[in-house]
């Protein structure tokens, strides 16, 4: 901690309460607390503290608290206090700042200015405990020529696809990044949801490949950990072009997360920083990107659907206009809202643009260019509830990618500290002390309450819609409507103002 700052949390202990039973010391791995034998008391070091309520939660008699700091300096609406800080700290450390957990400025987030329509009267609503709804579908690329042959029977010509049981999938987390059990409740609640979780730029550990029918595994700059039976133990492969939290640069796992087991999966030596390049040093255009997709369907005998991740920025709709003609299935948009383990604080808050409005515009672009079924669409970055999950899906996604939200589900926080690799909720960490604080046995059916409830709130909300398909739902923005926007933000998201009528 530099030393001209002050601690950003405080932790208050009531002493009344406090019985010196020294849980928090054990379950703090930051050296917050500590007792002090002679003084036969707790004591703490704010200046450590990282906000993630290990300490109050594991408290058996509530004798803890965090609170925000009320130190400031003389205001000032343009050297504000984080700004000074940020300066103190750079001017200390000489370093990079670093950011975990996706973007917290006050940004506008379209999600909460988006409403959902509801059917009365001539097109009354769907009640989904009595009537059937359709919350599966396939991914992939739905344009089929129609050809027969020499008895004049029809071909199948329908490309690989994958099938979902609902529109949801666990976003991209490297191994190294999070922890071996974060992973493992990840696979199997993918498994038993019906869906698929991404294994992120860090390879698939060997214990997982019996979940690799749920399974997309990644393809980054750095190529960690691929290699042939990787790719084929995968029900799909994705190229990660870009991130929403980092666009335009490549990953940084520090040599500490590089344990044995990490390293072996990865296939770098351990304790060393694994360092992905910003791009593809394979890759300088839409050609060569097409050159690598069909060599990643050449390797694995055209059985695997490709995706294309790409980070959502201002041309984006041009970018993914050529990976639909590239013969990738899926393409991925990540929002600048996006969580990851590490990323430039510089860049995280100001570099790309919000999801909804990349998605709004590549699904206008595709559909206007006439390739929209050329390709599915897949989008994360904060997507934060089923309301979100179906404000997408109208926008023109076939699918969204949670990943912080997942996270939330197992454990997490938010104290957006994951870079040090000390989480305390077992997350993303190495540590096996800390590890082990995550069950997976618990952490899956976690996992799974969370998709199965937002099952449920997706079925209710498109029930009152008089929709009983996700199908019939995606891209039919007539079912939104925008609420304190802007004439140009609405069209962009190609939806009507609250109070228009269709």
């Amino acid at each position: 901690m530099a030393a001209y700052v002050y601690p950003e949390y405080e932790v208050v202990r009531d002493r009344t309460k406090c019985i010196n039973c020294r849980v928090c010391e054990r379950q703090c791995s930051h050296g917050v607390h500590a007792y002090l034998a002679d003084a036969k008391t707790m004591t703490e070091d704010s200046s450590k503290c990282v906000n993630c309520h290990r300490c109050v939660c594991m408290c058996p008699t509530h004798a803890l608290k965090i609170v925000k700091s009320d130190d400031t300096y003389k205001l000032n609406a343009n050297w504000t206090c984080r700004t000074v800080n940020e300066i103190y700290r750079q001017a200390d450390t000489g370093g990079v700042l670093l950011s975990s957990m996706g973007n917290p400025a006050e940004y506008p987030i379209y999600w909460d200015k988006m409403l959902i329509n509801a059917s009365q009267v001539t097109n009354p609503p769907i009640d989904p405990l009595r009537e059937p709804m359709e919350t599966e579908l396939w991914l992939g690329a739905r344009k089929v020529s129609i050809e027969r042959d020499e008895k004049g029977r029809l071909r199948d010509t329908l490309p690989v696809q994958l099938k979902l049981d609902l529109p949801i999938m666990f976003s991209a987390m490297s191994y190294g990044s999070i922890s071996y059990n974060a992973h493992e409740s990840l696979a199997r609640a993918a498994a038993e949801l019906g869906i698929y979780y991404n294994t992120g730029e860090g390879g698939l550990h060997r214990d997982f490949y019996k979940y690799g029918a749920n399974t997309i595994v990644q393809v980054a700059s750095g190529r960690f950990g691929v290699f042939r039976e990787y790719l084929e133990t995968a029900a799909a492969i994705e190229i990660k072009m870009g991130q929403g939290a980092k666009p335009g640069i490549g990953g940084h796992l520090p040599g500490a997360k590089i344990t044995a087991d990490v390293a072996e999966t990865r296939m770098i030596p351990e304790g060393t920083d694994a360092i992905s390049p910003a791009p593809h040093h394979d890759i300088y255009s839409i050609e060569d990107l097409r050159q690598l997709v069909w060599s990643l369907k050449e390797a694995t005998d055209y059985k695997k659907p490709v995706f294309v991740k790409i980070a959502a920025v201002h041309n984006i709709a041009a970018i993914a206009s050529g990976i639909a003609r590239s013969g990738a299935d899926v393409i991925a948009i990540d929002g600048f809202r996006g969580g990851t383990g590490a990323a430039p604080t510089r860049i995280r808050d100001n570099v790309g643009i919000p999801v909804e409005l990349a998605l709004a515009q590549v699904d206008q672009r595709l559909r206007e260019e006439g390739i929209r079924d050329n390709v599915s669409i897949v989008v994360g970055g904060s997507v934060r509830s089923s309301s979100d999950l179906l404000k997408a899906v109208a926008l023109g996604a076939d699918a969204c990618y949670i990943g912080t939200a997942a996270l939330l589900a197992l454990g997490c926080h938010l104290c957006r500290s994951c870079h040090d690799g000390k989480c305390n909720w077992g997350i993303a960490t190495q540590r096996p002390d800390l590890v082990k604080r995550l069950d997976p046995e618990i952490g899956y059916k976690r996992l799974v309450n969370l998709v199965t409830a937002w099952k449920h709130e997706l079925e209710e909300m498109m029930g009152g819609m008089g929709i009983n398909s996700v199908e019939a739902l995606r891209g039919n923005r007539l079912m939104l409507r925008g609420i304190g926007l802007t004439d140009r933000e609405l069209k962009i998201l190609g939806i009507k103002c609250a109070g228009e009528s269709m």
